[in-house]
């Protein structure tokens, strides 16, 4: 696809070992800020130095090249110390949640097999080697460089997928890196806002892509609505990469709060993770402009990827775009065969370089027609190519013999006022072999007035009858994490199990 607006990969020069980078930006500013974090800056060259003496402590506890190092390191300036110094090591990051419940990061473990795990107390898994993100390194160790190493695979993620059973995903990239090779719009030396978990893979890549080519990454911590719009401000950031979740909390703020802010600076807005409302990216593209705005559908996997435009949009309303240059997109029927335009089915993707190209699954087996891939999400092409996503496979509800997707239920629900999040299942019903359930969470001031027969009655106009929820929940948290996700088996399991 021709885009004229936004350059996803220019030419660079040569590609370096990625450990390295910190050092070549600091070698041509020194003082230039790299990270903010709680309001503190900090520059190249002390990054460098910082991330330096922390691999002379790792490598004191074992690690190499060629190794696997658990991060369950929380957003902040430290976890941009140790990934870098994870990798002037030739080792490989496994980024996890700092999160995780002990049963699940020891399920991870044991599909990574990492030299060491580092993070916070409850990370300790027993039977492999521990670093705790409180153990500073000696102050005795160099902040000199050390000897150059390449990483063979430069990041590991960890995806529950929608089965909720942990699998790595495993870049089959080398930690090489050009750093005049900025990539998605971004520009060498730019400010962007780190809005996301860096154990969520958007935000990790992104930010670390800003490093790479000199950036200066703002980093939040936590999502927070108002102060994501106050970082911009302050910081006249130009590149930010929402998902849905985080530009609905924007578009909620009171209207007064929210165009308080200058974000004039801002030249591109992502979106990706997961749909995104039609109204809401309306919303957004009539506050901002379309120019401004760009969304992309695809995975950790990278077996392809679309983009979209905010100016395409308008013209193709709902769609995620059209596939990106290094890949070739299918949608299939059940049968295996290609489905005509406007007809649903399953979206499959090809790398040029063939399958198992871009990623290797430890714990998992990809699902194949052929050679063709999928992610596991249903869609359709217009005549033009532009593709259209319905939902995943595994999240449909069939009722009374009718297809419902969640996500189309959930947009709906979103658009109520008191609204703030929403989770929509299938869970079993004897008549009609599954009912819509839909989980909602509902502003604090709203809790005596919303209820379920107004939800139904607001639905009313917005759905035709069999897609309204037969049945409602509410809740009084987030439904969604930091990155737009929710695990909707986990959720429909506990209703199952609960019922029983």
């Amino acid at each position: 696809m021709e885009n004229d607006s936004l350059d996803l990969a220019p030419a660079g020069s040569s590609p370096r070992p990625v450990g390295e980078l910190l050092a070549y930006h600091a070698a041509r500013g020194p003082a230039r800020p790299a990270v903010t974090f709680d309001g503190v800056s900090t520059s190249y060259a002390e990054l460098d130095a910082r991330s330096n003496r922390k691999a002379r402590q790792l490598a004191a506890l074992g690690v190499g090249e060629g190794d696997v190092v658990t991060l369950a390191v929380p957003n902040g300036t430290g976890f941009f110390e140790t990934v870098f110094a994870v990798w002037k090591l030739g080792a490989t990051p496994n980024n996890v949640s700092s999160k995780l419940p002990p049963a699940e990061l020891r399920a991870i473990v044991e599909l990574a097999r990492p030299r060491l795990i580092i993070g916070e107390e409850n990370a300790r898994v027993e039977g492999w080697d521990f670093l705790s993100t409180s153990a500073c390194p000696d102050a005795t160790l160099s902040a000199g460089a050390l000897p150059s190493r390449t990483a063979p695979r430069w990041k590991i993620q960890t995806s529950g997928g929608s089965t909720g059973r942990p699998k790595l995903i495993v870049d089959r990239n080398p930690g090489l890196f050009d750093p005049d090779l900025p990539l998605m719009g971004q520009v060498s030396g730019e400010t962007m806002l780190n809005p996301g978990p860096m154990y969520h893979n958007a935000p990790f890549v992104a930010s670390c892509h800003c490093l790479f080519t000199g950036g200066h990454v703002v980093e939040m911590g936590r999502f927070d609505p108002l102060r994501a719009l106050e970082l911009i401000e302050r910081h006249r950031v130009g590149w930010v990469n929402f998902v849905p979740t985080m530009m609905h909390r924007i578009w909620r703020l009171p209207a007064d709060r929210r165009t308080a802010f200058d974000v004039s600076s801002l030249r591109v807005v992502w979106h990706m993770a997961s749909v995104c409302p039609q109204w809401l990216k309306q919303a957004w593209i009539d506050w901002l402009g379309p120019d401004r705005i760009f969304e992309m559908y695809g995975g950790t996997e990278v077996t392809g990827v679309t983009v979209i435009t905010g100016r395409e949009w308008l013209t193709h309303k709902g769609s995620v775009g059209k596939i990106q240059a290094g890949a070739k997109m299918c949608v299939l029927d059940e049968q295996g065969r290609e489905c005509a335009p406007g007809e649903v089915g399953e979206i499959y993707f090809l790398p040029e370089k063939g399958p198992n190209s871009t990623y290797e699954y430890i714990g998992a087996e990809a699902k194949r027609v052929g050679d063709w891939e999928t992610y596991g999400d249903l869609g359709h092409v217009d005549a033009d190519g532009y593709l259209y996503i319905a939902d995943r496979r595994t999240d449909m509800i069939v009722s009374g013999g009718a297809n419902i997707f969640p996500a189309e239920v959930e947009a709906a629900l979103d658009q109520h006022p008191d609204v703030l999040s929403s989770i929509v299942i299938g869970l079993p019903d004897p008549d009609l072999v599954q009912r819509t359930h839909a989980i909602v969470q509902i502003a604090e001031e709203a809790r005596g007035r919303t209820d379920a027969d107004a939800l139904r009655e607001f639905l009313s106009s917005r759905l035709v009858r069999y897609k309204i929820p037969r049945t409602f929940e509410f809740a009084d948290r987030n439904l969604r994490d930091d990155a737009g996700k929710a695990r909707r088996s986990q959720l429909r399991d506990e209703r199952i199990a609960h019922a029983s």
